[in-house]
């Protein structure tokens, strides 16, 4: 399905070292990540899933290795040195801020970059609505529930307009009925707004049912162990998630999941 797409971040033999190289995070990662895409990384606990995650957001460098973005603007790849508004980042915490309410957090983002005082309003309202947030406005975060503050939270990575968006565990606080809620909301927004998505996850189902790829890294060092396209879909994202639990080929990947994730715990 992506045969006819543009590549929108490479990561060419990346490896992250600590403590003075004593500790390897990540070691020669190579992965191209397509335009339009949904991405799943994910593998055991202390993989370094996040740390590839935080190196293509600009957070963190690679000691080897190198990572760059497409830049529309130049026409070519350039290096990620830093974080960059072609790509936001939604964390699993919830990161309102407190003293604005709903409306205005959502604006923030737009305000510090100078976006006129109307063009980031009717963008912020144009987000509450895609993200079913309208009715709370102007609530404050203390006044609202977990799901709530991670729809903030997308909104307004949103409305700053990123090509890429980078998520870590971004509902692993939510409780079970409030987590497949979201899940289905994002596939419903990154199929409006056109984004390319990388998410870490330690849920296999979730990986599943949100990506059309999953990149699957061993134990630490992380190393890509699988790099699986979800055929099962033939191409399909599945508002409901039943539909997509119960297609032929579900349960073999799923299988496959486990008995890999299986094979780097024991």
């Amino acid at each position: 399905m992506n045969d006819e797409k543009r590549v929108a971040i490479k990561t060419e033999q990346v490896t992250k070292e600590y403590v003075g190289g004593t500790f390897t995070a990540v070691d020669d990662i190579t992965i191209d990540l397509v335009e339009g895409e949904i991405i799943a990384f994910i593998g055991p606990s202390g993989c370094g899933k996040t740390t590839m995650l935080r190196m293509i957001a600009g957070l963190e460098h690679p000691t080897y290795g190198s990572l760059t973005v497409y830049n529309e603007n130049v026409d070519k790849y350039l290096p990620i040195h830093g974080p960059g508004p072609d790509r936001g980042m939604i964390f699993q915490a919830y990161t309102s801020f407190p003293w604005l309410n709903v409306l205005d957090n959502i604006e923030y983002g737009m305000k510090i970059t100078g976006v006129p005082k109307d063009e980031r309003r009717a963008k912020a309202e144009e987000m509450l609505k895609l993200v079913h947030l309208e009715d709370f406005r102007d609530y404050y975060p203390a006044s609202l529930s977990g799901g709530m503050k991670q729809r903030v939270a997308i909104a307004r990575t949103l409305a700053q307009n990123p090509e890429v968006i980078l998520m870590d565990e971004p509902f692993g606080a939510l409780d079970a009925q409030v987590r497949w809620e979201m899940q289905e909301m994002m596939i419903d927004v990154i199929n409006r707004e056109s984004k390319t998505v990388i998410i870490v996850t330690h849920d296999i189902q979730e990986a599943i049912y949100l990506s059309d790829r999953i990149i699957f890294y061993t134990r630490t060092p992380g190393k890509v162990k699988a790099n699986l396209e979800m055929d099962f879909k033939k191409g399909e994202r599945y508002p409901i998630k039943e539909d997509c639990l119960s297609l032929p080929g579900y349960l073999d990947i799923e299988k496959k999941l486990f008995s890999m994730m299986r094979e780097e715990i024991v």
